[in-house]
C-alpha cells in the first residue's frame, strides 16, 4: 500500500510530557520514535526532582534528545509535587492553543483527568506507559501504547528482524475479548456483503480500546495480525486515485446471502403456495 508523506506544516504539533518518576530512561529513543509517527514534538518537558539520584539515567539522555528539565522540589513526603507540576503547565499548553495534541508518559492514574480534560478541548491524547498502568488512564487517551513494545522494538533492532513465535498467534486466537472487538469492528465497517476496509476496521478497533496495538501480540503490522489469525477473506482492490491499493477484509464463518433483485419472489411454503417479496 502506498502512503502520501505529510510535509511538517501539515503535521500535527505535539507536546511530549515526561512524568520521570513514572517513566524509564532506557526507551527515550524509541518512545520520541513512536511520537514521531502521530506528528512532531513541538515541546518536550520531562518533570521531576533532579536532586535526588532515582533521575540520574534521565540526566544522561535529556541533552541527546533535546528534553527540558523541569526541576520540581518535594515539599513534604507523600505528596506528589511532580505531578501537579506537569498538569499546570499542560493546561497552560492547552490555553495557549499552538498544539494539536498531547503525549502523555507516565503509568499514574493521577493523569486520569488531565487526559479527559484535553480531549474534552478537542486534542488528541497519547498515552505512554507500562502495563500497570490502571485501567481508566487508559481509556481516558485516543491511544495508548505499552511502553513495554518500545523496549521490545530495541532488542529487536540490536538482534534483527524478529519473526513471531507460534505462542504469539496462539495467544492472539485464545484472546477472547480482542476477538469480539475485531468481529465488531469488522461488523461496524463493513457493506452490504461484509467487506471493510481494513483501515477503517483498525480505527473503530483503537476507538474501542484505545491500547490495542498489534504488537503488543508480536506483530509489527496490524495487517500481519489479521492475516495470522485465518478467520477472513482478504481482497486487495485498486484505489480510485489509482496509487495504491486498498485492502478489504471479510468475516470466513459469517454465512452471507446473495441478495435478490427487487420484484423477484422467494417460496416460502411450498405446499400451501405463500410467497413473500
Amino acid at each position: 500500500m502506498d502512503y502520501i508523506s505529510l510535509t511538517a506544516e501539515h503535521q500535527k504539533r505535539l507536546a511530549v510530557l515526561i512524568d520521570a518518576e513514572n517513566a524509564q530512561a532506557g526507551i527515550i529513543k524509541n518512545l520520541l520514535d513512536e511520537v514521531a509517527k502521530y506528528g512532531i514534538a513541538s515541546v518536550k518537558r520531562i518533570y521531576g526532582n533532579w536532586t535526588t539520584p532515582q533521575l540520574q539515567p534521565w540526566k544522561d539522555v535529556l541533552l541527546s534528545n533535546s528534553i527540558v528539565p523541569i526541576q520540581q522540589f518535594t515539599y513534604s513526603s507523600g505528596k506528589n509535587a511532580t505531578d501537579s507540576a506537569l498538569i499546570i503547565d499542560a493546561m497552560d499548553l492547552l490555553h495557549a492553543g499552538n498544539l494539536d495534541g498531547f503525549c502523555l508518559v507516565s503509568s499514574d492514574s493521577d493523569f486520569t483527568r488531565l487526559a479527559s480534560r484535553i480531549r474534552e478541548s478537542g486534542r488528541i491524547v497519547y498515552g505512554f506507559g507500562e502495563k500497570k498502568t490502571p485501567k481508566p488512564f487508559v481509556d481516558a487517551c485516543d491511544k495508548f501504547i505499552y511502553t513495554e513494545i518500545l523496549r521490545s522494538d530495541e532488542a529487536a533492532g540490536a538482534k534483527g528482524v524478529v519473526q513471531p513465535q507460534p505462542s504469539d498467534i496462539t495467544t492472539v486466537k485464545n484472546d477472547r475479548h480482542f476477538l469480539k472487538l475485531l468481529k465488531d469492528s469488522i461488523e461496524d465497517s463493513s457493506d452490504d456483503q461484509g467487506w471493510a476496509e481494513l483501515g477503517l476496521v483498525g480505527n473503530n478497533l483503537q476507538k474501542k480500546s484505545p491500547e490495542f496495538d498489534s504488537r503488543n501480540y508480536g506483530f509489527k503490522k496490524f495487517f500481519d495480525l489479521i492475516q495470522s489469525l485465518d478467520l477472513v477473506d482478504v481482497d486487495e482492490r485498486q484505489s480510485k486515485d489509482q496509487r495504491g491499493k486498498i485492502i478489504y477484509i471479510r468475516e470466513k464463518s459469517k454465512l452471507r446471502e446473495k441478495p435478490r433483485q427487487p420484484g423477484t419472489i422467494k417460496r416460502v411454503r411450498r405446499d400451501r403456495h405463500k410467497y413473500e417479496y
